[in-house]
């Protein structure tokens, strides 16, 4: 069992991220007020609804780029502690009570650079975290608990 420790959401694709307390997030859409909720069409096979990231590689990723990073530098959405997000691949996962899925990886892009600084994608590389699509309507909370559940679940 984990826990989620952060929450960013961005109006603009390219836009700052925004730490928020709470948030809600809406089923084959993404979250609420974050830009990928903007375009307003649920497409629930979208596999980037999401996104995610261990809040252990923080310091990892601050180590190898020579510089301090906060959540909103890496523009995810999610910091989660406690769960091997890389080991999701395909699985389903609640955090707090929304049941998510693991889509795939989070590769790094090249606004890392701009963001954390000359060497942030490198730093980035293999601790990016990843995607997952939001299967059920609810509120996200820093603290909820995030928990994998069995393979055969769905």
């Amino acid at each position: 069992m984990g826990r989620l420790t952060w929450i960013g959401v961005r109006t603009a694709r390219h836009g700052e991220v925004r730490g928020v307390a709470e948030v809600a997030a809406v089923a084959g859409l993404g979250l609420d007020g974050d830009h990928r909720t903007l375009r307003r069409e649920v497409d629930p096979k979208a596999k980037r609804q999401v996104t995610l990231i261990q809040g252990e590689h923080l310091p990892v990723i601050a180590a190898i780029a020579g510089t301090d990073v906060t959540p909103a530098d890496l523009r995810r959405n999610l910091v989660v502690e406690g769960v091997n997000l890389a080991s999701l691949s395909g699985r389903r996962f609640t955090v707090g009570g929304v049941e998510l899925e693991a889509t795939g990886p989070c590769h790094p892009c090249s606004r890392m650079d701009e963001t954390i600084g000359p060497g942030g994608f490198q730093a980035m590389r293999g601790h990016g975290g990843i995607t997952a699509r939001i299967l059920t309507d609810g509120t996200l909370a820093v603290g909820d608990e995030v928990r994998v559940l069995p393979e055969d679940a769905g």
